[in-house]
């Protein structure tokens, strides 16, 4: 047994099944977090009816999408049609594999991280082409002629914001980028006396076009196309194209935390008496969240709701006990907080979506081509001038 363990195959294999298995189920509750949060803006509840506040929801969406008729239209390239969610899926997973999670929890530290992560969205946005031509229809089709200039567009802007993050940490190797991070005690979005933080808001608005979220879904723009590139789409295949979305967004939000905003590190790594926060926040986090459930007891009168709340209540105060035991906090206090930093950017994409129209296709050109290009070209010489000056 003690062989398994040191093995280094072991922990890349382990991670490699972990995201696999558990990815999916953290999508659905990803979906139910945004169907909560833009229900909030719209002064709604969202999903209540499957579990207590509609925590069941997710588990409910899968079973449904499992046993749903799979359609294949009769004129499709049947191959094709079938392959296309496969590619996107496979690429939007494969990016995982260089994703630093924590200081020792990851698949693979390559010293081209970035540059895989890159290659793997490239080639996933074939998925998006193939599926709306093969479907042999024109709505997908436009939807996919759309995701192909849309990823030309914001490509380019995207690339400029993550070489300004390059250039400051000096390697593409993802663990690099965190440890460069913590010998210079500084986050980068902090750098170059805070200009930093322009390529960052390049790099967040190109990545919500590059994921295809709103305002800038014109590849999907289902209030024009129906339902844009998956329109022919249905059951398994159809959730196969989310699922890619939102692995994409986890992508995405991880290069900029680790990019950014430290990666695994807490607040200010190298100040020592803020090393109790390690150990307080999260702790605080998950046990206090657990124990505000049995507030919302009293508003349940189904038995079944209410002991299905108490259990997720229970289990969430649980999650929060095992930072409190110091050799078990410094082995998963990298996860916590990789992932809660992750958490944040994905809620301000969320946030997106509740609070901006969609763009027309000529703004979304105009944006891309006239604005985020030139000024991610700018912050990368303002950057490469301020770094020589340190």
């Amino acid at each position: 047994m003690q062989t398994l363990l040191h093995h280094p195959l072991f922990i890349p294999l382990a991670v490699t099944i972990a995201v696999i298995a558990i990815f999916p189920l953290m999508a659905g509750y990803i979906v139910l977090v945004e169907r909560k949060v833009l229900a909030d803006f719209q002064v709604r509840l969202g999903p209540m009816r499957v579990g207590p506040h509609g925590l069941l929801q997710p588990l409910a969406d899968a079973l449904k999408l499992l046993l749903k008729e799979d359609i294949i239209p009769a004129d499709a390239d049947q191959a094709i049609f079938w392959f296309a969610p496969v590619i996107s899926t496979f690429t939007a997973l494969s990016a995982f594999a260089v994703l630093p999670l924590s200081d020792w929890l990851y698949v693979a530290d390559v010293n081209v991280g970035i540059l895989v992560i890159l290659a793997m969205s490239s080639v996933g946005i074939l998925g998006i082409i193939l599926g709306g031509w093969s479907s042999n229809s024109h709505y997908p089709l436009l939807g996919a002629l759309r995701s192909a200039a849309q990823l030309v567009s914001y490509e380019v802007a995207l690339s400029f914001a993550l070489l300004s993050g390059l250039m400051v940490a000096g390697t593409l190797s993802m663990q690099g980028i965190i440890r460069a991070q913590q010998e210079r005690h500084i986050w980068f979005i902090f750098d170059n006396y805070c200009f930093m933080i322009v390529p960052f808001v390049v790099y967040i608005i190109a990545a919500t076009a590059e994921t295809n979220r709103a305002p800038f879904d014109l590849p999907e723009a289902e209030s024009e196309l129906v339902a844009g590139f998956h329109t022919e789409y249905s059951g398994f295949r159809w959730a196969l194209y989310f699922l890619a979305e939102y692995a994409n967004i986890f992508v995405v939000s991880s290069v900029a935390v680790t990019l950014f905003w430290g990666g695994w590190l807490r607040p200010f790594p190298n100040v020592a008496w803020l090393e109790p926060v390690n150990t307080i926040f999260p702790a605080l986090l998950f046990i206090g969240s657990g124990a505000s459930c049995f507030v919302l007891l009293k508003k349940l009168k189904d038995p079944v709701q209410q002991k299905t709340l108490v259990g997720a209540a229970i289990l969430c105060m649980a999650v929060g006990i095992p930072f409190l035991i110091p050799p078990v906090n410094t082995l998963i206090i990298g996860l916590f907080w990789f992932m809660f930093k992750v958490a944040v950017i994905v809620y301000i994409m969320i946030c997106f979506r509740g609070t901006f129209p969609r763009f027309r296709y000529d703004q979304l050109m105009n944006i891309g081509w006239k604005y985020m290009i030139p000024i991610g070209i700018g912050a990368l010489v303002v950057n490469a001038v301020l770094g020589m000056t340190r």
